[in-house]
């Protein structure tokens, strides 16, 4: 579980950092100065990684036989500016506490 565990810290920083500079930098550009290049690059770029975000917080929910609401929960989180650093935050800690699945624990 710690490959899809760096995984996902990996694509949801990089996701953050993008929608970031999208909502900060983009949308004033497009919507104060009419000027939508940076919306027109960055913004099919974060499409495109955030739907590897949702293949690893799915992997990774899936690993960790998370419920379907904290999966949904994680996987949303990648839409709102600076939510996807306290996710993976969260994410890292209930990783961290969870005891890893051996199959001699699978199996008692």
């Amino acid at each position: 579980m710690g490959a899809a565990l760096i995984r996902y810290r990996v694509i949801a920083w990089i996701v953050g950092v993008v929608l970031i500079l999208l909502v900060v930098i983009g949308m004033p550009l497009k919507y104060g100065f009419d000027d939508p290049v940076v919306v027109e690059t960055i913004g099919p770029a974060h499409g495109f990684l955030y739907m590897g975000y949702l293949v690893a917080a799915f992997d990774l929910s899936r690993r960790a036989d998370w419920p379907l609401k904290r999966m949904l929960a994680v996987m949303l989180a990648g839409t709102v500016p600076f939510v996807s650093f306290w996710a993976e935050r969260r994410v890292s800690r209930w990783v961290a506490v969870r005891p890893e699945r051996t199959p001699e624990t699978v199996a008692s």
